[in-house]
């Protein structure tokens, strides 16, 4: 079954933000995430302390689907005179969040960037220009 195309994308992005199925255990925690929109585009900012643009990927697929991921590996250790390992910590951290694009928006003006530990992703809306409708005079025979 084709999924259906959403024009208004805010229910069924808070929906999947907030829902629970793709949150796999208590100990995961997602990102804050803020969605704003005005006449000319729609901004989505994922709070990201302690993260890099490196560490971000964003992909928009065929099916006009906006998908953000997020891999993290870091190492941590505290080491004493005798360089001896007096705790050691290996953390992964991992997010992956997909969401519908709307119909009106640009695909291929989509910006991204990372800035003060926010990430921003600008998704343009395509400016239509209304066409006057000119009158046509039709001919009786």
């Amino acid at each position: 079954m084709m999924p259906v195309r959403r024009t208004n994308w805010l229910p069924g992005i808070f929906n999947d933000f907030f829902g629970n199925e793709w949150v796999e255990s208590k100990r995961v925690s997602s990102p804050a995430v803020n969605i704003i929109e005005n006449e000319k585009e729609y901004k989505v900012e994922v709070a990201a302390p302690g993260l890099t643009k490196d560490d971000f990927r964003i992909d928009i697929h065929d099916d006009d689907m906006l998908t953000i991921s997020v891999e993290k590996k870091s190492e941590k250790s505290d080491e004493g005179k005798n360089n001896k390992y007096l705790r050691r910590e290996f953390s992964y951290s991992s997010f992956r969040q997909s969401m519908i694009l709307p119909d009106d928006v640009d695909r291929e003006s989509i910006k991204a960037k990372m800035e003060d530990g926010i990430l921003s992703i600008e998704i343009p809306k395509i400016v239509k220009v209304e066409q006057p409708n000119p009158t046509k005079r039709i001919e009786i025979q």
